[in-house]
């Protein structure tokens, strides 16, 4: 056998093994995360609440307690996560938005929003329209349709 054929023998069975493992790992995670959101399901109550703020923020910065913080993985504190201020009550809160409906989450509005925890799961506005506010296009997209505008070709 030449050496060629050797190293891409090698190199095939090294992905092999590798996609089998990533093939259980998914499998695990996949099984963590329906536990986790059976938990979430349970737990989960209607609350209204009046919007304050809402940004994308490090955990340390966004004004969570410190026992969430630390159990947190080190992995999860560095990114950055969509945080919601609301008053619920009296009491003005800091809570962690699901991602999927964040962006629909209105400011300055009183709200009906699915609470889990600390966690907002869902939104339904009590007072007039939603308005959606305006998605804001990346620079690299912008060059696109500049690019797309200038050969005559509609933009995506």
């Amino acid at each position: 056998m030449s050496k060629g054929l050797i190293i891409t023998l090698i190199i095939l069975a090294v992905l092999a093994a590798v996609a089998v493992v990533l093939y259980f790992l998914g499998k695990k995670a996949q099984k963590r995360q329906a536990e986790q959101q059976e938990q979430m399901d349970a737990m989960k109550q209607t609350i209204s609440m009046l919007i304050i703020d809402k940004k994308k923020m490090r955990l340390k910065d966004a004004g969570l307690p410190q026992a969430v913080i630390d159990q947190t993985p080190k992995a999860m504190r560095l990114s950055k996560l969509p945080i919601v201020k609301a008053k619920v009550g009296p009491q003005v809160l800091s809570l962690v938005c699901d991602a999927a409906i964040f962006d629909s989450v209105p400011v300055k509005k009183e709200v009906k929003a699915t609470v889990s925890g600390i966690y907002i799961t869902g939104v339904k506005g009590l007072h007039g329209k939603q308005a959606v506010e305006p998605v804001k296009k990346s620079k690299f997209k912008k060059l696109i349709e500049q690019a797309q505008e200038k050969a005559g070709a509609k933009p995506l």
